[in-house]
């Protein structure tokens, strides 16, 4: 990474997620809608922002009302829409999603195509890329072109301008043509990143194995690595980097909606590695920042929906003495 930057940029998709007024329902049983800003790779660079970092996002919404709302939310939570096209000929995501009450999150998707898979690599904004600390990605822009070509050029420019490589591949079965076809797209770009976080729910989906053991986890190394994270939810998190592997816990809270936790964790693990790089060599540097960015998770799930939860500057004093003002005693 290159000295004296501290950008995040992400890359990828934002939408509209459409969750239901009450909880614990399928979505054919909801009574109602609530309109919510989401996307994995957006909510990121707005934790990063959030938490006092510089932050950026690229890609591409529909030229319509929604897109433009999406624009807006990125601007006023001081995110850079540099990065951002409009496309006036397809419409923004939508995606249907609700937490039933048997515990199984449950997903519709409307884009065919949606304007997020229509951005091509000569719309990216290299000099903004290029200006990138670290570029973070997930792996839905890799489902379809001309997205892919664009998600795996900007890999190219950032790589080559010395920024860290950050991937979550945010697993979305249903939109993947098949189990196969996403393991392989997901595994094609796993050898380029420097830090990679996956949830035991992919570790299992990437391995074919239901364990989360070192020997499992190990599976998915590999010595271009800085860092391998495994979230275990409210178990916390496992950390693998080249001279040294761990546990930390997370913060016991109640729960309200565990949407965007993990990218939470995310924007403020890499909010902290820009700051002090040094903490992918120094083990007790690390296990700070993943505290830190555990706390932050568990903040996120206390209050419904994943932009409107993730942590303030404001609180960012509070997470930082671990003084969680939502952690149950």
């Amino acid at each position: 990474m290159a000295a004296g930057r501290e950008l995040v940029v992400s890359f990828g998709e934002m939408l509209i997620d459409f969750v239901p007024t009450v909880a614990g329902v399928s979505l054919a049983e909801a009574p109602a809608f609530l309109k919510a800003p989401g996307g994995a790779p957006a909510n990121v660079a707005i934790a990063v922002s959030r938490l006092g970092g510089g932050a950026a996002f690229v890609g591409k919404l529909g030229d319509d009302e929604f897109g433009r709302m999406l624009a807006a939310i990125l601007r006023d939570n001081g995110v850079g829409g540099g990065g951002v096209v409009f496309d006036a000929g397809a419409r923004t995501a939508l995606a249907f999603v609700t937490l039933r009450a048997d515990g199984e999150r449950e997903f519709m998707f409307y884009r065919n195509p949606s304007a997020d898979m229509l951005l091509t690599a000569d719309e990216l904004n290299v000099d903004l890329i290029k200006r990138a600390a670290v570029f973070h990605y997930g792996s839905i822009s890799l489902i379809a072109e001309p997205c892919r070509t664009a998600h795996l050029r900007a890999m190219e420019i950032a790589k080559e301008a010395g920024a860290l490589l950050s991937y979550d591949p945010n697993l979305r079965e249903a939109l993947w043509p098949s189990h196969e076809e996403a393991r392989t797209q997901i595994l094609s770009i796993w050898d380029q990143a420097d830090i990679v976080k996956v949830s035991e729910v992919e570790l299992e989906f990437l391995t074919g194995i239901d364990s989360v053991e070192d020997d499992v986890v190990m599976k998915l190394w590999r010595p271009t690595m800085k860092l391998l994270l495994v979230t275990l939810g409210d178990q916390g998190c496992k950390y693998y980097a080249r001279d040294f592997h761990g546990a930390v816990p997370s913060f016991k809270v109640q729960q309200v909606d565990t949407t965007g936790a993990g990218d939470a964790f995310v924007g403020a693990l890499l909010r902290r590695i820009v700051k002090d790089p040094s903490s992918l060599q120094d083990e007790k540097k690390l296990v700070e920042s993943i505290k830190f960015a555990n706390a932050c998770g568990a903040i996120t799930t206390t209050k419904k929906g994943a932009i409107p939860s993730l942590p303030t500057e404001a609180e960012k004093k509070r997470v930082l003495h671990l003084t969680c003002p939502f952690c149950l005693p």
